[in-house]
């Protein structure tokens, strides 16, 4: 069971309102359990056992039974002045922001004030209620109580099942509507890049600056530095003209290296003022002279999205199928106060 914590309700102040709220639970209970006799004491079989064993608690409550409605209706006069009350000082205190929000949300209080057998079920859901209001301000803690445990791990349970199966639905169709053929990848290029393409160009614009800016810089842009130069050296080499240098007599060694540093400063020199002075405007010029005329189908680069999305839907799909109540059982984070509680739960791979 529960326990009240003083300190909260002393600094609260909701001494009055737990009283009021003890009370309410109390009728509640009551008219509640008189409601269920009153409906059993309707049935044939039940007047017949009480007229065979308990005669004289059958004939005193017939009277009873006959004028039920007008007992009743001073419960709901007892509830609907308290209602009145709390949604008086719910004005008072402005605890909504319209003054009629009040019944709005305790629709249910207002349903099970209505004198019918269909919607004095609703007030069940007053003794709830006022819990959860008790709970809400600490001043009772049902987070250790075996019934909200029990009721917490299965209504878990259920929304993860369901909230799983849902998912998993979705992901499904849209897998399937990706293997049939789906112009995705165009409406992501037209609908998602297209009108985003001046960002990216300032940004692949300001990238490239960077790289100009650090290339020029003789410390931050030796690693290039030396590719171009092994490079040019390379291709030297390489070049059969160049290579009769070497053979000339005491200079041939000196031209070719003097050649080699000339040739490197002169490409990295072009490196530098290329990417420097690269913009946005000289990006977008580039993609639509250069660029807008290459079909993405020619490389099928269309399928290899779709199937890289089609894997990574499979993925999600396969995050979201495991059901972590079982891993909360296993480490007794989510222990049911029943005994066994995988007993109660049906696995869903066994259920067709």
């Amino acid at each position: 069971m529960f326990t009240i914590n003083r300190d909260k309700l002393r600094q609260s102040h909701e001494t009055p309102w737990l009283i009021l709220d003890i009370i309410m639970l109390a009728l509640l209970l009551v008219n509640l359990g008189w409601l269920i006799f009153d409906a059993l004491y309707a049935t044939s079989a039940l007047q017949r056992l009480l007229a065979e064993h308990v005669p004289s608690l059958y004939r005193r409550y017939q009277p009873v039974h006959a004028n039920f409605l007008f007992i009743d209706l001073a419960f709901i006069a007892v509830f609907f002045t308290e209602f009145c009350v709390r949604w008086a000082v719910s004005v008072k205190h402005k605890e909504h922001l319209r003054w009629y929000f009040f019944p709005v949300l305790h629709w249910y209080d207002l349903i099970g004030l209505i004198p019918l057998p269909a919607t004095r079920l609703f007030r069940f859901l007053r003794v709830f209620s006022i819990l959860h209001r008790l709970h809400k301000k600490q001043i009772i803690d049902l987070n250790h109580t075996r019934f909200y445990r029990f009721f917490a791990f299965y209504y878990d349970v259920a929304m993860e099942e369901l909230s799983d199966r849902i998912v998993i639905k979705v992901l499904s169709d849209v897998q399937k509507d990706i293997r049939q053929g789906s112009p995705l990848v165009n409406k992501i290029s037209q609908q998602v890049l297209t009108p985003r393409q001046p960002v990216l160009s300032r940004w692949l614009a300001g990238v490239m600056q960077h790289m100009g800016q650090n290339l020029a810089d003789e410390s931050r842009g030796s690693v290039i530095r030396d590719h171009v130069r092994q490079s040019v050296n390379q291709a030297i080499k390489n070049n059969p003209q160049m290579a009769n240098l070497q053979y000339l007599p005491v200079v041939g060694r000196t031209i070719e290296s003097t050649l080699e540093q000339t040739v490197t400063d002169i490409v990295t020199s072009s490196l530098v003022h290329l990417l420097s002075d690269i913009d946005d405007s000289r990006i977008n010029r580039f993609i639509e002279t250069n660029i807008k005329g290459y079909a993405v189908a020619d490389d099928k680069l269309d399928q290899e999205v779709l199937q890289v999305i089609d894997e990574c839907v499979e993925l999600v799909k396969a995050h979201v199928a495991q059901q972590r109540w079982k891993s909360q059982l296993s480490t007794g984070r989510g222990r049911s106060p029943l005994p066994d509680v995988t007993q109660h739960v049906v696995d869903p791979e066994k259920r067709g």
